[in-house]
């Protein structure tokens, strides 16, 4: 009785993924999925009905069966993805995501968490663990595999050497063996902040365009790691724009650092003063807000900026009476 009762749960656990897997199915094409004649589909119909399932039989030629909207909510049954996504989301929203709704979020993911297989919940862990949020303006978000996303946070949390496909800005593909730092979610992209070992550097890498991530088993000890949310803020501040300039502040690269947000500008050293990397859709903001930050500074490039500055100047003077 045991082994039967065993093999009618779990006929009835495949009987209501695949009604939750599509809007409605014959009774016919359920019966050949669980391999069980349709008087046996009848009864776990019956069965999931007084668990709550609200299931609903289809009129037609051929009849059929449908899991319809209920007044409670019953069980959920998610697959290994669907699951990670789903304690992610809720972290997300109880951490001040979705305002409103962060103590039914706390409370959600208690009981998934309470619940979800210790294989799932490393997943969850790696890869909250290792990943930061910047805030930034919203742009074209590209899909990320989840897939990827695991491997990659995994290896930053074990501190496991990568190699993985890589395809450019231009398109040029290749591979790349790195150290991983972090994975940064900044507004719809996925980034990851690792050393690359052929080139000795540590670089950005967008894991949409990532490929084939894999683990080498090779543990490594981190070499001065940047900042992760700054590296990347950094390179978002110049890189997307098709205004490029450069600017030195004369002010301490302290000063400047303070003056300069890493969303909008690179500040590196330089002496008798800070160079300033700054990207935009013109030179006329750029011009503006240059000359919001209070101190002297010199245009080394592009010409237009000077231009601009002219511009801005004149504009002030005539309109200051």
């Amino acid at each position: 009785m045991q082994g039967e009762s065993t093999g009618t749960s779990g006929r009835m656990l495949r009987l209501l993924t695949l009604l939750q897997a599509r809007p409605n199915w014959t009774g016919e094409e359920l019966s050949d999925r669980l391999a069980v004649t349709v008087r046996t589909l009848r009864r776990d119909v019956a069965r999931l009905r007084q668990l709550g399932y609200p299931v609903e039989a289809l009129s037609g030629p051929a009849g059929g069966y449908q899991l319809a909207p209920g007044g409670a909510l019953p069980p959920l049954l998610l697959d290994d993805d669907e699951a990670v996504a789903v304690a992610l989301s809720l972290r997300q929203a109880a951490g001040g995501g979705l305002p409103g709704f962060e103590d039914a979020a706390v409370s959600a993911l208690a009981k998934i968490s309470q619940v979800l297989p210790r294989r799932l919940a490393e997943k969850v862990a790696s890869v909250q663990t290792s990943t930061i949020g910047l805030v930034a303006p919203r742009g074209p978000g590209e899909s990320v595999s989840p897939e990827n996303l695991v491997v990659l946070a995994s290896a930053c949390r074990s501190q496991e050497r990568l190699r993985f496909d890589y395809l450019d800005a231009e398109g040029r593909a290749s591979e790349r063996h790195v150290e991983p730092h972090q994975l940064v979610h900044s507004a719809r992209r996925w980034y990851l902040v690792a050393r690359d070992r052929d080139r000795e550097a540590w670089r950005t890498f967008r894991v949409d365009r990532i490929s084939k991530p894999a683990g080498t088993g090779i543990r490594f000890v981190p070499d001065n790691p940047p900042d992760a949310a700054a590296f990347v803020a950094e390179g978002l501040a110049v890189a997307v724009y098709p205004v490029q300039a450069r600017v030195v502040l004369q002010v301490s690269f302290a000063e400047a650092r303070k003056l300069v947000s890493p969303l909008v500008g690179v500040v590196e050293r330089q002496r008798g003063g800070a160079l300033l990397r700054i990207g935009a859709d013109d030179v006329d903001w750029i011009a503006r807000f240059l000359s919001s930050l209070g101190c002297g500074f010199l245009v080394l490039d592009p010409p237009e900026l000077k231009d601009a500055l002219a511009r801005l100047g004149a504009s002030l003077i005539r309109n200051s009476g």
